[in-house]
């Protein structure tokens, strides 16, 4: 990397701003949101949506709760002209949805523009021209003046057009490349505009300030917006949208930035596709606002259908570490990390606390149509005693005394060491089903039989060992303790009974019990675990299977 020094700052800081908007800690109403997934999306696709991919993901916009959707540039190809075309005729668009379309300043285009929209209700017509150092230099080669006539001559067409048009048509103008025009050309450009729309209470018009391409640090463009709100004319009529490109990875930080600045408008797309590293995520930046007690006004509570719809016809993939979308950002790997999750998900019901303050989830993944099971805790040789306890304890009932959850914890992290993968939650209780339960492959007990006497407990056991079957007659505090005197005689080993949990799989009274022993021979602790609907066998099972490990 030598080459550092023939890069210049292309953007420019404006004067007089008093950065007020950052003492601000958060957004406190959501914006206007306008989608350009069906524009500004659909142009930066490898393969571009057909007419009927369009028209699915029109609809899908209009279920999640865009109000103003961007459906194409009707003047560029007769693609988007008949998308547009069909949305009008065959009465697609809700009532209460306004749909956009983006036009150059030229007048064979607004009128083709125009003539896309005839029939329509309710439409935005989006004007724009590049007003940058570099585009007036390089592409156009025009002076400002130039630049200016070039907006104005645009804004007065769309004006004669829309006297001539039915339905309410609402006007937007965009300097492109805004963030490497001087602030000032870009205030004069935009109000040169304005007095020619004359924008009331009744017929606001929308200034789009667009971050075509990332130069500066988000706060240097929240300052260039604050300076566009305080300087453009008939303000208070005047809707200040932002459109900004993620070339700096900072597209969702320029935008919350830019609407404490003063925005009160976002244009972007679902999951951020667009040009080049893609627009703003609206997904992203709603979902935020959710997890600060915003209401966002988008519905994005079935998150993987929406997924899966937009990769469906859009051909592209969603990373696994996309915020709140990914089908990682919610899973747990470290073993600390599911502990605490397992510990918060706990306290959340024990408590019947409403908020929530889970550790490591920013967002309740189940507001966003996600499985906690399923997606928060995912087990591999990271995992802990805590998260693979959690899955066996939400999912299949067991809860698994601290001790146990130890041990099999190592003994299911050293399995996915082994193997190089991650284990399924069935796999993890497939593992604990085959080796700490019901275990009985070097001993088992056929049979037993009690009798009371005095104060202790005769017992008669029939108990396999290496395939061959013995009685065996003992004395004991209780039955499980004649069990485990029978158990020694048999097999000539030596134990002692540390631990003892039962509890039942289900809430009713004719469900199994899960009975976990410890026993401990030469300071060892061996675990094992029986199920049986009749809790005396379930306690029998375990001993038993405590011991196959032992043996």
């Amino acid at each position: 990397m030598k080459n550092s020094q023939k890069y210049v700052k292309q953007y420019f800081e404006p004067q007089g701003v008093t950065m007020d908007w950052a003492k601000k800690s958060y957004i406190e109403k959501p914006p206007v949101w306008c989608s350009v997934d069906l524009r500004d999306g659909n142009q930066a696709l490898i393969i571009p949506m057909s007419l009927e991919e369009k028209l699915e993901f029109f609809k899908l916009l209009c279920k999640i709760g865009f109000k103003e959707i961007e459906v194409g540039f009707p003047a560029a190809s007769e693609t988007e002209y008949e998308f547009c075309r069909t949305l009008i005729e065959q009465e697609l668009i809700p009532d209460d949805v306004t749909i956009q379309v983006l036009t150059q300043s030229r007048e064979h285009i607004i009128a083709k523009t125009f003539e896309a929209l005839k029939g329509v209700k309710r439409a935005i017509v989006h004007l724009y021209n590049s007003t940058s150092v570099a585009q007036r230099t390089q592409v156009f080669k025009r002076e400002k003046k130039e630049i200016v006539d070039i907006a104005v001559f645009g804004a007065k067409l769309c004006k004669e057009y829309r006297e001539k048009a039915n339905g309410k048509i609402t006007f937007e103008y965009s300097p492109e490349s805004f963030t490497g025009t001087e602030p000032e050309f870009a205030a004069e450009i935009c109000n040169a505009v304005l007095d020619i729309w004359q924008p009331t209470a009744d017929d606001k018009a929308i200034i789009n300030l667009p971050v075509t391409v990332s130069h500066s640090m988000p706060h240097v463009y929240a300052n260039q917006v604050e300076y566009m709100c305080k300087n453009l004319k008939y303000r208070e009529n005047v809707v200040v949208s932002l459109h900004p490109h993620n070339d700096r990875g900072c597209a969702v930080a320029d935008s919350e930035m830019g609407l404490l600045a003063g925005g009160d408008r976002i244009e972007g797309t679902l999951f951020g596709n667009g040009e080049r590293t893609g627009n703003v995520d609206i997904v992203t930046l709603a979902l935020n606002m959710y997890s600060q007690g915003v209401e966002p006004r988008l519905d994005f509570s079935d998150l993987p259908s929406i997924t899966s719809v937009y990769e469906r016809v859009t051909r592209m993939k969603v990373s696994e570490r996309q915020p709140y979308s990914g089908q990682l950002v919610f899973a747990a790997f470290s073993g600390s990390h599911q502990d605490a999750i397992a510990k918060g998900m706990k306290y959340r019901v024990e408590k019947g606390v409403d908020t929530w303050t889970v550790p490591y989830l920013p967002l309740d993944p189940a507001d966003v149509g996600r499985v906690y099971e399923a997606d928060v805790i995912r087990i591999n040789s990271q995992s802990g005693k805590g998260g693979i306890g959690y899955i066996l304890e939400t999912q299949f009932k067991l809860v698994l005394p601290p001790k146990l959850r130890e041990q099999f914890g190592y003994h299911i992290k050293s399995i996915s060491d082994r193997e190089h993968r991650e284990l399924s939650a069935n796999e993890v209780h497939d593992i604990f089903q085959r080796d700490f339960v019901n275990l009985r492959d070097k001993l088992n007990v056929l049979e037993a039989g009690y009798e009371e006497v005095a104060d202790h407990i005769k017992g008669k056991v029939v108990i396999e060992y290496n395939g061959v079957a013995t009685t065996v007659e003992v004395e004991g505090n209780g039955r499980l303790d004649c069990v485990a005197s029978a158990i020694k005689q048999a097999t000539g080993k030596s134990f002692l009974l540390e631990n003892y949990v039962e509890h039942a799989l289900e809430e009713k009274s004719s469900s199994k019990a899960a009975s976990y022993i410890c026993i401990v021979s030469e300071d060892v602790g061996y675990w094992g675990v029986g199920i049986h609907t009749d809790i005396m066998t379930s306690s029998v099972r375990a001993l038993v299977s405590a011991v196959n490990r032992l043996l």
